[in-house]
């Protein structure tokens, strides 16, 4: 089949861009939303992007933050993916998809924020390409870049002054921005400010969480969808200060000293990074810092500024095992291996957990088991607590949903792993064999999910072609969509485990 190719150019409020058309969709890339954020910019809020005379070019994406060095190379290598994008600190650029241009189309609009905790990841994989959700639903997709690891979340405000009261957050304010040029600038690209769902994944998730908490951002979105990233609470600032104060002690950097913090080489924060922070992903979130977020996002309710926002909320059915894919001893774990494992997440509820998995899940290895155990433990078992929270409020509609369909990537040992499901979010499942499988009932569940998603981005109700009625959840039927070959209702899945969870601490993935 031949592609036909044209170009496409659209006014924004800082000059002119020129994109590609491609069988019928407008790609934009590299869009800047934001100036560089190095040298005095740095630890500093967003500013905006200076204008540029004539037609620039949206052709190639725009640079990513900077990372650690790894960064999501584990998922790249399963996935067959081979990008490893350009990282600079003149990374606030976002990308758009859209079926028109310059026609007043008002399309919803879907704001993606991409996973990788608050520290790893880019809004331009080819996992998150906008292409196909845009064609199947006439929607504006938008992915962005912004502020990761110590770039967007060191906070700086207890030590190093006043200047730098927002640094905690100045990755989520990054987000902010690129809100607000949506709602500067998507009426030219066919798309209505007034309809804007903001979506991600994992630490994306996380985002979507806490960008509903903050002050802000209210007013910038009117959906939410959290898939497998529930943000309940964010780094305390106390914690927030230490943190930073070990980072520059490794640095060899006095807290007053503003020169050296601007113009010390990326490449050394990171060494740095490194050297303190042994866990990358809970290294680095958003901060309580009283002002950019006056609160926790969902805890102990949800923000009523956001009250009236309807959300959609789930998980996949076996979200650790791509995390446990690299963890050697895992293979050979015994019941003692397994009690002293479990015992780290529940204390004292240790056997009662175990007795419940085991009467779930009673072919299960101690392996198995673990996996089940730390998979709700990361991303369930929270995922639930914010939409009852969310549902208290008596306000918006939540949506609750479970993703089972497994992959038989690795020879089925992924299951239904965290991520999977965003290649059939996206309509992308065709260009991820490697890590969805070749069998022909990805594409109708795809077609499934994109439709209920992009149907909650038009009315806030997620509805879909042979999907049967959604309905909104609550604590006493707790109905949930179950997304595999074959999808249905299902009132409190796993309602055995999430008792035996009941009254044992869980921590946020932004904590």
């Amino acid at each position: 089949m031949k592609h036909v190719m044209t170009e496409s150019i659209v006014t924004t409020t800082a000059g002119k861009v020129q994109g590609a058309t491609r069988n019928g969709i407008h790609a934009f890339k590299g869009i800047p939303y934001g100036a560089p954020t190095g040298g005095s910019n740095r630890f500093r809020p967003p500013t905006p992007p200076a204008p540029w005379t004539g037609v620039r070019d949206a052709l190639q994406y725009g640079a990513s933050s900077p990372q650690p060095a790894s960064g999501m190379a584990g998922l790249y290598a399963i996935t067959g993916a081979t990008e490893r994008e350009v990282e600079s600190e003149d990374c606030l650029y976002l990308n758009v998809w859209t079926p028109a241009v310059n026609d007043d189309g008002k399309r919803p609009v879907m704001f993606w924020c991409h996973g990788g905790g608050f520290t790893m990841g880019s809004g331009s994989s080819g996992f998150y390409r906008g292409t196909n959700l845009a064609r199947r639903g006439d929607v504006v997709v938008v992915t962005v870049n912004h502020r990761l690891g110590p770039l967007g979340y060191l906070y700086l405000g207890d030590i190093a002054g006043e200047e730098y009261a927002a640094s905690g957050n100045v990755g989520m304010l990054d987000l902010v921005a690129a809100l607000e040029w949506v709602r500067d600038n998507i009426a030219a690209f066919g798309g209505d400010a007034g309809n804007v769902t903001i979506f991600g994944e994992s630490g994306g998730g996380a985002k979507v969480s806490t960008l509903l908490a903050m002050p802000v951002a209210q007013g910038l979105f009117h959906r939410a969808i959290v898939q497998s990233g529930p943000g309940l609470r964010v780094m305390p600032r106390e914690k927030a200060t230490e943190h930073a104060e070990r980072l520059l002690k490794a640095l060899e950097i006095a807290p007053g000293n503003r020169e050296q913090l601007s113009a010390v080489p990326v490449e050394q924060l990171f060494v740095a990074n490194a050297q303190v922070n042994r866990n990358a992903l809970r290294g680095w979130s958003p901060v309580l810092d009283g002002q950019v977020l006056p609160r926790h996002p969902f805890d102990p309710v949800a923000p009523a500024i956001s009250a009236q926002v309807p959300l959609i909320i789930g998980t996949n059915k076996d979200e650790a095992t791509l995390f446990l894919l690299a963890d050697s001893e895992l293979a050979t774990l015994d019941e003692t291996g397994l009690r002293a494992r479990v015992q780290m997440m529940a204390g004292g509820a240790t056997d009662r957990l175990i007795a419940a998995y085991r009467y779930v899940y009673p072919q299960y290895s101690p392996a198995d088991l673990f996996a089940a155990v730390m998979g709700d433990h990361m991303m369930r078992m929270n995922s639930i607590t914010l939409a009852e929270r969310k549902y208290a409020q008596r306000a918006a509609p939540v949506y609750m949903y479970l993703f089972t369909y497994e992959t038989p990537a690795l020879d089925g040992r992924l299951k239904s792993c965290h991520a999977l499901e965003i290649p059939f979010v996206f309509g992308n499942v065709e260009r991820t064999d490697r890590f969805t499988g070749t069998s022909p009932e990805r594409f109708p569940l795809a077609e499934k999910m994109s439709e209920a998603w992009m149907a909650f981005a038009r009315d806030g109700v997620p509805a879909a072609r042979e999907l049967p009625r959604w309905p909104a959840y609550n604590p006493d039927q707790r109905s949930t969509m179950i997304f595999d070959t074959t999808c249905g209702v299902e009132d409190d899945p796993g309602g055995v485990l999430r008792e035996a969870w009941s009254g044992i601490p869980i921590r946020s993935l932004s904590e």
